[in-house]
């Protein structure tokens, strides 16, 4: 009787069940980022893009000059030059074009129905960091627009770059360590983009980034954009006016 009392308790405790040890991972809430080399139109949108800096830097002189005359000589140091748009200038609309087509792409890729909006290339500009350095971009996202991106004309390992944050404003509420910093993992918070002359980098307008601060040792200059999808209903009301 007792062997037999003691063959059920034996069975009982390997029927016995326990929470499972490996686990099924899924992935939600991704957040893509697109780059590419394509360095031939670098030197045709260099020269393009002179006038532009030329005359951002001549509309920032009497500041700059008022500044250096109160704190001491510094040159341009801390300034970023922005040229008035691009859009229109004949000597960028292939680049225009081809952004606009590629945000559709990108937009259809990432799952969103675009069958009733138009994307159009919304915003476009060409920056420069100042020669004596200190120029950089503050964190910050760009709400008027569903595509961003960068296409680099002077650029360098010795220059600025673009630095990514995580867009999940819940997860930046409990950031624990993370274990190697050198690789992106899920623990990761921000990455850096390095860049050189010709890299090409699309992203979603709502992911948030910045400019770490230039030294001056080289030249830093890019150009930047916005692209935005357009109900169609809206565009047609537009025209019709």
């Amino acid at each position: 009787m007792k062997n037999k009392k003691l063959k059920q308790k034996r069975r009982k405790e390997k029927t016995k069940i326990t929470f499972p040890q490996q686990l099924t991972r899924e992935e939600f809430f991704k957040c893509p980022i697109w780059f590419a080399d394509e360095p031939a139109f670098v030197n045709n949108l260099n020269k393009a893009s002179d006038s532009y800096i030329e005359v951002a830097k001549k509309n920032l002189k009497k500041d700059i000059n008022k500044r250096n005359k109160e704190f001491g000589d510094k040159g341009d140091m801390g300034y970023v030059f922005h040229s008035s748009t691009l859009i229109g200038d004949p000597n960028f609309n292939q680049l225009t074009n081809y952004i606009g087509a590629t945000a559709h792409n990108l937009l259809g890729e990432m799952g969103f129905d675009l069958t009733q909006y138009q994307v159009f290339t919304t915003e476009m500009w060409v920056q420069e960091f100042a020669k004596k350095g200190g120029g950089n971009h503050t964190l910050h996202t760009h709400w008027n627009g569903h595509i961003s991106g960068f296409y680099f004309l002077k650029a360098s390992k010795k220059t600025s770059m673009p630095i990514f944050e995580d867009p999940r404003a819940g997860n930046m509420m409990n950031l624990l360590p993370e274990k190697d910093k050198s690789k992106v993992t899920y623990a990761s918070s921000q990455i850096n983009y390095e860049v050189k002359p010709g890299r090409i980098i699309f992203f979603p307008s709502y992911m948030p980034h910045q400019y770490v601060v230039d030294m001056g040792y080289e030249p830093f200059r890019f150009i930047h954009w916005n692209c935005q999808a357009i109900p169609k209903g809206v565009l047609n009301v537009v025209q019709k006016k």
